[in-house]
């Protein structure tokens, strides 16, 4: 359960007072606020984004990422092993696993204060510090969860994804991946892209914050950009693009068709797929 923004509120103020000196970390007190900050996210306490009341916008904790990027500073270099491997990072990874109810293939690895709620699947993948993942999220192979990405529950990140990370400048708004939403293998989702709830995204689509997000399923293109409406059925796609040395093809996402209300989530995802005939 979350705590309150007042029962953090001099974490934030010795966070923010050291982002701004960081000579402040020689004093235990202030490195023990970035530890603190650390641990909070990792239980889950602490989030760098929160969700709004339905329609509004997320806020992003901008304190929380700079605790982050303290952290950094704080931890130093060590060995790190586990049975035959050998890792050199500043870093602990996530333990006690049975404990969080969270399944984990090996070798799947996830740092420490980044937050796996039980229910959660990870198959041999890597989230990143900062990430949040929900109930019910299957993080599959060789997928990947970038620092502070938000990922909501019953998300199926399908082999190979790669969700990107977003940590500077602090208040920038990270990753967003709402709840029910499917990813098919190879789609890369980067630079604060928000996927609004039950997204579908074919195989192989990439989406940056400057990418063109044309809906086509009415008489005239509406383009988005940095935003996916929920419910949406994403495929690859191309547009004309006119260059001094003539007119070549961009990549863009197109917007073929919407899930439907009248059927539950993993109907509505099978018909989408069937429907639209979108690779996974």
């Amino acid at each position: 359960m979350q705590k309150s923004s007042h029962d953090h509120a001099d974490l934030q103020a010795r966070i923010g007072e050291a982002f701004a000196d960081r000579t402040l970390l020689k004093d235990q007190v202030y490195r023990d606020a970035v530890v603190e900050t650390i641990a909070a996210l990792d239980r889950g306490q602490l989030r760098v984004a929160t969700p709004g009341a339905a329609g509004e916008a997320w806020t992003v904790h901008a304190w929380v990422k700079q605790a982050i990027l303290l952290y950094f500073a704080v931890c130093e270099m060590k060995t790190i092993e586990l049975g035959p491997y050998e890792y050199f990072d500043k870093m602990p990874l996530k333990r006690d696993w049975a404990r969080a109810g969270v399944r984990v293939v090996p070798p799947a690895t996830a740092r420490h204060g980044s937050f796996i709620e039980a229910g959660a699947v990870l198959m041999p993948s890597y989230v990143n510090i900062g990430a949040y993942v929900g109930s019910g999220t299957m993080v599959d192979t060789w997928a990947t969860v970038g620092s502070c990405a938000q990922i909501g529950r019953n998300v199926h990140l399908s082999g190979g994804v790669g969700i990107g990370g977003v940590l500077e400048p602090p208040g920038a708004t990270p990753v967003i991946v709402e709840d029910g939403c499917f990813l098919g293998s190879r789609a890369i989702v980067v630079e604060g892209v928000h996927l609004e709830r039950e997204v579908v995204l074919g195989a192989n689509v990439t989406l940056t914050a400057s990418t063109p997000i044309l809906d086509v399923t009415g008489p005239e293109p509406v383009t988005y950009k940095g935003r996916v409406p929920a419910r949406s059925v994403v495929v690859p796609g191309t547009r004309p693009k006119r260059f001094p040395a003539g007119e070549y093809q961009i990549a863009c996402a197109l917007i073929i068709g919407r899930r439907k209300e009248s059927t539950d989530e993993r109907t509505s995802l099978n018909q989408a797929l069937r429907e639209f005939d979108v690779p996974v």
